[in-house]
């Protein structure tokens, strides 16, 4: 009986645990750029989801970025019918005239079409290939931006996306590990010339700063940024229920939110409080900043009469005698 190659092993494994149990009937579909990690993952998925009864198809989306863009994605879609993945779909998106730079635009419109793609095909899941490298990429990122624990949590293995489960089977895989299994079974990976280009901050922490780190403190630092990960979502996790009731506690009968029930909380728990009331006024997540919850803090902890606090999305915050409102 052959034996099965441990990266190969490993990474079957992972889908394994994150599919079980997994409710509804519909399909898991993989996210595939047709890079390592990515097609490690959907050849795992095609393994293992039929074994767990569950069909398992597969999204690969052009964001036009580069020439020869949609010649790829065409062969991820060939390569997914190769595997026996179904349904399989190819999405063109438009990144040109998104907020921000032109990795957080890709991104948004990259889970833009993921969402609707599950919406289309009643995904019980979408799957995408991050592994813990990408992981310790994320906390070093977040810590240079002194994003605070949200950002030092990194990448949630699950979270929602447009009402469907996004899950990270691969965070506790290296990419050492995607790339052998890829060489095992002799899948052929492209390479991304973004994920080298130094005018990406990423790019750069992966060329540079982390092996950088290796050579310094030795490879079971990514661990250690990995893990860091996972204790810091445990502590947002608990934060963050403590302020969903304390956000409902300050809610003032007469509207807007009571400042001395505000006043009253820890700084931790009042900066969820106010960040999760302003995107329930309508600020948009993706803009919502530290500093629009430190204009709004301010507003609580030191009033001297200033006017209102702006919040992206063309909102303002007034504090009228011991209240927070809408202007």
């Amino acid at each position: 009986m052959a034996v099965l190659a441990p990266p190969v092993a490993a990474i079957r494994v992972a889908v394994r645990r994150a599919l079980t149990g997994l409710p509804g009937e519909g399909p898991v579909l993989v996210a595939c750029s047709g890079g390592a990690d990515s097609l490690a993952l959907a050849a795992a998925t095609a393994f293992v989801a039929p074994r767990l009864g569950r069909r398992a198809g597969l999204v690969t989306v052009d964001h036009g970025l580069q020439e020869g863009s949609a010649e790829r994605a065409a062969e991820v879609v060939a390569f997914a019918g190769e595997l026996g993945l179904a349904p399989v779909e190819l999405v063109r998106v438009e990144v040109a005239g998104r907020h921000g730079g032109p990795e957080a635009a890709a991104r948004e419109a990259r889970y833009e079409a993921l969402g609707a793609a599950a919406a289309r095909h009643g995904a019980a899941a979408v799957l995408t290939g991050h592994t813990r490298d990408d992981q310790a990429e994320t906390v070093l990122l977040a810590l240079a931006r002194g994003a605070g624990p949200r950002g030092l949590a990194g990448m949630p293995a699950r979270r929602d996306l447009a009402g469907v489960p996004l899950l990270r089977p691969l965070l506790g895989i290296t990419r050492a590990q995607t790339l052998a299994a890829c060489v095992v079974l002799g899948l052929k990976p492209w390479v991304d010339p973004h994920n080298s280009d130094p005018a990406y901050s990423r790019a750069r922490v992966r060329s540079d700063v982390l092996p950088a780190l290796v050579r310094a403190l030795g490879p079971a630092v990514l661990d250690g940024l990995a893990r860091t990960a996972g204790l810091v979502a445990e502590d947002n996790a608990a934060l963050d229920d403590l302020a969903e009731a304390a956000l409902a506690t300050a809610r003032d009968p007469a509207g807007g939110l009571a400042v001395p029930a505000l006043a009253a909380l820890a700084p931790a728990v009042r900066s969820r409080v106010l960040h999760a009331w302003a995107r329930e006024l309508g600020a948009p997540p993706s803009a919502l900043s530290h500093r629009h919850v430190a204009a709004l803090n301010a507003l609580v902890t030191a009033w001297r009469g200033q006017g209102p606090a702006h919040l992206p999305g063309g909102l303002r915050v007034l504090r009228r005698a011991d209240r927070l409102l809408l202007a």
